[in-house]
């Protein structure tokens, strides 16, 4: 009697514990508690590496090129891994790419790691999704549309005169000088040369909060991520200031702060800074990284240097004497050649390699179940450089951008809603500041090291030294 008795007693405790595990594990693991008939689907193969730090080291520490094409050939197309404390669904084709991007995007948030996310701001544009992301775009869009930004070619050739003529007989450090060149152009874009006057100092700030983006979010005093707060905090209140000297001056603008502020639901300070930051971010690293590769890609390729410097040539030709030698909008329509280089150049160099949504449900793909909460990675670089896509990918070669890629095989700025809004800009900056590079100076490369190196995105080794000089 006693041995049922005790069973019968210990029966709900155990159930309880059972219970409370589950849901434990349910958590850890970022799954629904409800079954559905998703769970019964397994996850896709793949390895999570060491407890919390997952595979980040491997991933950033190392070639990522590699690491992917790696797992890529032992697991196929869909594969799981666990990077900056998430775990992960890699995805490395255009039909996965458009079906997390494009056909499927409301199973799928923006998101980033959870110390990038904090840095820049929870209420950027990343980040969101519905009414408020909607609002959002259309004020970016505003300020960085093709249409809008014609009217800033003059502010950007400035910027590009300008920084040429710093670097002139110098030897300089191409990737370095980019960054500070692609930082100043989101200067005048989001703020107008009115409004910086205090540069140098919101530039010190960015950079302490740049050197925490790919850290882990351990805030100790000490760390990365904790510097790079404090940083975050600092760069906030300068923006603060911004914002409110813009209120009192009550002066319309049509650069992004302008756009920001003027709107009928009137955002908070917060919300701005955020976005602000947010553009500074997609706009200095990615940028300065094309224009360091196509500069290594022309001084590799002669015959092509020739070819874009004799149509940056014609177009100051065709200007009428006594004209005004600046570049106008139908300037930068002209430069056929020299934009298939650029395209060429974000196909070959991939800067963003991958990007980050996360699952708002259990997700089915391919046979495979994608748990509520993972973050998913469709990889841009394995589909542009597949051969299926774009033949002899290891090949610099322009004239393949004479005809329009099939769709979902070339997305340097994302795909879908969440395509990067700055792209037209992006494209403005390289071509002015390539046409005066190419009309007026020449340079070469220092060093005969060749290779790749990632801080994280893809560089030339030691951020390819360069020796550049005004012709005669």
């Amino acid at each position: 009697m006693l041995l049922p008795l005790v069973s019968l007693l210990l029966c709900p405790a155990l159930f309880a514990f059972l219970s409370a595990f589950r849901s434990k594990l349910l958590q850890a693991l970022k799954l629904s508690p409800s079954f559905s008939p998703l769970r019964r689907l397994p996850l896709p193969p793949g390895s999570m590496g060491w407890p919390y730090i997952g595979e980040t080291f491997q991933i950033y520490s190392k070639n990522p090129i590699a690491f992917f094409s790696h797992k890529q050939k032992r697991y196929g197309p869909v594969f799981k891994t666990h990077m900056l404390g998430c775990p992960c669904v890699m995805i490395s084709s255009p039909e996965g790419a458009k079906f997390v991007l494009s056909t499927q995007a409301k199973l799928f948030k923006p998101t980033f790691p959870a110390s990038k996310e904090r840095m820049i701001g929870h209420q950027a544009i990343f980040f969101q999704q519905g009414p408020y992301h909607n609002l959002l775009r259309r004020l970016v869009l505003r300020a960085f549309s093709a249409e809008a930004i014609r009217h800033k070619v003059a502010g950007v050739e400035a910027t590009a005169v300008e920084a040429l003529r710093s670097w002139d007989g110098r030897l300089i450090n191409a990737y370095q000088e980019m960054k500070s060149y692609a930082f100043n152009v989101a200067l005048v874009s989001i703020f107008g040369r009115e409004d910086i006057f205090c540069t140098e100092e919101l530039k010190q700030s960015y950079y302490a909060l740049e050197r925490g983006y790919n850290s882990m979010p351990i805030n100790l005093p000490g760390t990365l991520f904790h510097d790079a707060m404090r940083s975050r905090r600092r760069l906030e209140r300068m923006l603060s200031e911004i914002i409110a000297s813009r209120r009192q001056r009550g002066a319309e603008a049509t650069d992004l702060l302008g756009s920001l502020m003027d709107n009928e639901k009137s955002l908070s300070d917060e919300q701005i800074s955020d976005n602000i930051i947010g553009v500074i971010f997609a706009a200095r690293d990615t940028t300065a990284s094309v224009i360091t590769w196509l500069l290594k890609y022309l001084a590799e390729d002669p015959k092509l240097l020739e070819a874009v410097t004799e149509e940056q040539e014609e177009i100051r030709r065709s200007k009428r004497e006594g004209e005004d030698e600046c570049l106008t909008w139908d300037d930068i329509r002209k430069m056929q050649l020299t934009s298939r280089v650029f395209q060429e150049t974000l196909r070959a160099a991939s800067i963003l390699s991958f990007t980050f949504r996360e699952a708002v449900e259990d997700v089915e793909y391919e046979g495979y179940r994608i748990p509520k909460g993972w973050k998913v990675m469709p990889l841009f670089r394995n589909i542009h450089h597949s051969p299926d896509f774009f033949p002899n990918p290891q090949k610099f070669d322009p004239s393949r951008f004479e005809v329009t890629p099939k769709p979902n095989t070339f997305m340097p700025f994302g795909n879908g809603v969440h395509s990067c809004p700055g792209n037209e800009l992006a494209k403005l900056e390289v071509l002015v500041l390539f046409h005066h590079l190419t009309t007026k100076y020449r340079w070469s490369l220092t060093e005969s090291k060749s290779g790749v190196q990632f801080s994280p995105f893809a560089i030339p080794m030691n951020g390819l030294p360069i020796r550049l000089s005004l012709k005669a």
